[in-house]
């Protein structure tokens, strides 16, 4: 292995050290690895501390300004009181690309204060990550085939910070005659293949919404047919055309064939600058409005340039919001820019439990047709439709507000 003075080897145990403003070191190793299992032994001195294991991770020496760069997926080892160890974070590239908080259920899964067991399985396009034997995270990429190993201790800016160590021990690695591992079922899986899905997925009930090829399973609101107009399904994409922002004045929406009434739904979109859509759920369409169909809407927005974005209550029309309802509490770090892909999530459970998800990570939740719920609605523009929100079941509706708007990757899962 290959790396910095930061490291060194005691009892057997290789022990890395926090040192104040130096950047994050890696100790990586000098070959490097497509397909393996990897297991290893980690205790982390502090919860202030930080730390993770690099795989099939790359260095570029003109990156930093010069300093030298290492980037490629990391899983992330995390004491802090986030609990987002085993997570999948993209170092010095795409960010977080599997938050900890996707599966909530495993968060307790390490232990601060003693040795906790890692184990790393990459065969293909498919990453699972286990602590303690807990399966924690799963991700379908295609971006790297093969890189270096390696551990790294995360920069500290505190020199009282400083001197903190973390321990790696009984590392293991199978290259050959490895087949993946069973994952428990109902895990999210964070699949950048588009509009696919895995064996797994499909074994949990996942199914998509949109081929990528054909409106199959669509047509247009109000409407017996798909729109012959105003939408586009090119390059794996469907695409709502600009009519220079006139609500539904152009394809208008499209909604699915099928109702649903508890569901896991993921989408994918990419906005044009200025762009406004939506991803609506609980669309029942006995309204007979004009304009947009009504719906309890996850709202798609550019909201550094849309003026929406600064209208309603506290922030409420903004981008993964339950629009004029509830805002969507976000950190600007987890909204790609426009003219990139972000994912956007919506859960519905059996007991009208909803939540709200971009990029990843929880950005709202709430009760549907609560006393809480009814409050807001009351003093919303929803407030004229009775019972608005509180159907038993509706359709998903995909928003044309006038803008272009592209969505691929649209999947649901029934719940039971």
């Amino acid at each position: 292995m290959a790396g910095t003075a930061d490291y060194k080897v005691e009892n057997g145990t290789i022990v890395g050290t926090t040192v104040a403003n130096s950047g994050n070191t890696f100790l990586v190793t000098e070959k490097e690895y497509g397909d393996f299992i990897l297991q290893m032994d980690i205790k982390v001195d502090d919860t202030t501390s930080n730390s993770g294991v690099q795989v099939r991770s790359h260095y570029d020496a003109a990156g930093h300004e010069g300093k030298g760069k290492v980037y490629g997926c990391q899983v992330e080892i995390d004491p802090s009181s986030r609990k987002w160890s085993g997570g999948i974070y993209d170092e010095g590239r795409r960010d977080w690309l599997y938050p900890g908080s996707l599966h909530a259920d495993a968060q307790n899964a390490f232990k601060n204060g003693g040795y906790n067991h890692i184990e790393i399985e990459y065969i293909g396009h498919e990453m699972k990550t286990w602590i303690n034997g807990r399966a924690i995270a799963y991700l379908v990429d295609t971006v790297d085939r093969i890189g270096f190993i390696g551990l790294q201790v995360h920069a500290v800016s505190k020199t009282e910070d400083a001197g903190k160590k973390v321990y790696f021990k009984n590392i293991l690695i199978k290259t050959t005659g490895i087949r993946p591992t069973a994952f428990p079922p109902g895990i999210y899986v964070v699949n950048h293949i588009p509009n696919s899905l895995s064996s797994y997925e499909s074994r949990g009930g996942w199914r998509l919404l949109f081929d990528g090829k054909t409106s199959n399973g669509w047509i247009g609101a109000y409407k017996k047919t798909f729109p012959s107009n105003g939408w586009e399904i090119k390059d794996g994409e469907m695409r709502v055309q600009s009519s220079q922002g006139k609500e539904s004045a152009n394809g208008g929406d499209i909604v699915t064939k099928d109702q649903f009434s508890a569901f896991d739904l993921s989408f994918d979109f990419n906005l044009s600058t200025g762009g406004n859509s939506g991803v609506k759920y609980f669309v029942t369409l006995t309204e007979n409005n004009t304009g947009s169909a009504i719906g309890l809407e996850y709202q798609v927005l550019d909201d550094s340039l849309h003026p929406d974005a600064k209208l309603g209550i506290a922030g409420n029309r903004t981008m993964a919001s339950l629009y004029d309802l509830i805002a969507a509490n976000k950190q600007k770090r987890f909204i790609h820019p426009v003219g990139q892909w972000n994912t956007g999530r919506i859960v519905v459970y059996p007991n009208n439990h909803v939540e709200h998800y971009l990029n990843g990570v929880k950005v709202l939740e709430y009760e549907r047709g609560s006393a809480a719920f009814r409050g807001l609605v009351a003093i919303s523009k929803y407030k004229v439709w009775k019972d608005f929100g509180e159907s038993a079941k509706g359709y998903i509706l995909l928003q044309d507000h006038g803008d272009a708007v592209s969505f691929r990757s649209i999947k649901i899962r029934v719940l039971k």
